[in-house]
């Protein structure tokens, strides 16, 4: 048990070392602990079988549709007028740029189902508007960067979908109601951070709108915006799956940019396939990857000795919540979401269980958790995004993503410890138990 734990680890940890990218990293550390157990040809057909079967799923198809109709929304100039609508509902706050970046990110997140999209999307806007008004770039960057992920609490998210296979089927609809609440607590949270820089540094407030201004910024944020309207609408009523709702949200998106906007045309429409095609082969090669990495655990029984390891070490579920939320935020900084996700739930999920934690309050945190690694170093993909648009460094960017920091941890405690911010919605809405 002890030898199979340290040699898939020990090296999955060197192969990342080495530069391997991430998901032949988790498949060679994969395949060599099968080694352990069985001969080689039995190795590599165990692991073939494993990705191709754990991939064989109605709910992941789900994932490709989000990411076409994020793509298509990318092009299709619904940045923009979701940036409008964020102005005219952020303007006359203290640093009313900062706080329009913020709203942007959470309503294009949610939209687009992907933080790195949002950042570039968003802050690719919001920084020369920012630049032009005296913000400083570092400053300016740190708050795209800390508020592209609350999308990937705000539904449809991808994210959750994971969560719900490598659960078992965690209801899905009970996870998208359930991120509402956090996600818009997230983005108050740094709202508030935002404001309170701003006001000291003496950013500018935007004029007071005219209501023509208003009304104009509504209306074109409306049929975007209708989108979650849409899916949730669907999935909560139970008209249909959130497979389902991938599926019409790409059906809306194309009508919307095609048709109605008019921002892409048929031409656009294979580079925009390719494009979806290509981050797909991604996300999913790192899914069944990590898929046969959790088998081997499975396997090896790996998760129930890490289980009674913390069992053991305490029985105190507040100190035993807060080691699994300090582990996880170490993982964040060096591995993507997903496969994270993937290898570390199964291990987590008996111990939370043990301590009687609702899974979908779990999924929820371990997202939110894993939301604030992406914007950390070594390999926060957000990070290098939003230092990308943002026209500055990580050196001059992580100083002023400290105060962003403590408070996304402090949302994250809150979250852990009080569990009916995740559930209360699912119950109203659902009669969820």
């Amino acid at each position: 048990m002890t030898t199979a734990i340290f040699l898939l680890f020990g090296s999955f940890v060197v192969l990342m070392a080495l530069g391997v990218p991430i998901a032949f990293a988790i498949g060679l550390a994969t395949t060599a602990t099968f080694l352990l157990f069985m001969g080689v040809d039995q190795s590599l057909f165990i692991v073939a079988q494993q990705m191709a079967s754990g991939l064989d799923s109605f709910t992941l198809l789900a994932i490709p549709f989000f990411i076409l109709a994020g793509n298509i929304m990318n092009r299709g100039g619904i940045a923009m007028r979701l940036i409008n609508f964020a102005k005219v509902l952020g303007g006359r706050l203290p640093g009313a740029l900062a706080h329009c970046n913020v709203i942007a990110n959470m309503m294009f997140g949610s939209i687009s189902g992907s933080a790195v999209a949002s950042a570039a999307a968003v802050g690719g806007v919001m920084a020369p508007l920012q630049k032009k008004e005296g913000y400083d770039p570092a400053f300016s960057a740190a708050v795209n960067i800390a508020s592209c992920p609350t999308g990937l609490l705000i539904p449809p998210s991808a994210t959750l979908i994971v969560y719900s296979l490598i659960t078992g089927g965690t209801s899905i609809a009970a996870l998208f109601v359930a991120g509402y609440l956090p996600g818009i607590l997230m983005g108050l949270g740094l709202m508030i951070v935002a404001g309170v820089i701003a006001k000291r540094r003496g950013y500018p407030v935007a004029p007071r709108p005219a209501l023509s201004e208003v009304m104009v910024a509504a209306r074109d944020a409306a049929l975007p915006l209708g989108l979650i309207v849409i899916v949730m609408g669907g999935i909560i009523s139970g008209v249909f799956t959130a497979t389902e709702a991938s599926a019409a949200a790409v059906l809306y998106t194309l009508v919307l940019a095609l048709v109605w906007y008019r921002e892409i045309t048929i031409k656009d429409l294979p580079a925009i396939l390719i494009e979806s095609a290509v981050t797909t082969s991604v996300v999913l090669l790192m899914i069944g990857a990590s898929i046969a990495m959790s088998r081997v655990m499975a396997f090896g029984g790996i998760p129930f000795a890490i289980s009674d390891f913390l069992l053991g070490l305490s029985d105190n579920p507040i100190a035993i919540l807060l080691a699994i939320n300090v582990a996880l935020l170490v993982v964040g900084t060096f591995m993507d979401m997903t496969p994270a996700l993937l290898i570390f739930t199964p291990i987590f999920m008996p111990v939370v269980k043990g301590l009687g934690m609702d899974p979908v309050h779990f999924g929820i945190v371990m997202t939110l958790n894993l939301c604030i690694g992406i914007c950390t170093p070594p390999v926060g993909s957000a990070l290098f995004v939003g230092c990308s648009v943002g026209g500055t460094s990580i050196a001059k960017v992580i100083r002023p993503l400290l105060p962003f920091y403590a408070v996304l941890f402090g949302l994250l405690m809150l979250v852990t410890y009080v569990p009916d911010i995740s559930l209360f919605l699912p119950r109203l809405l659902l009669g969820y138990q």
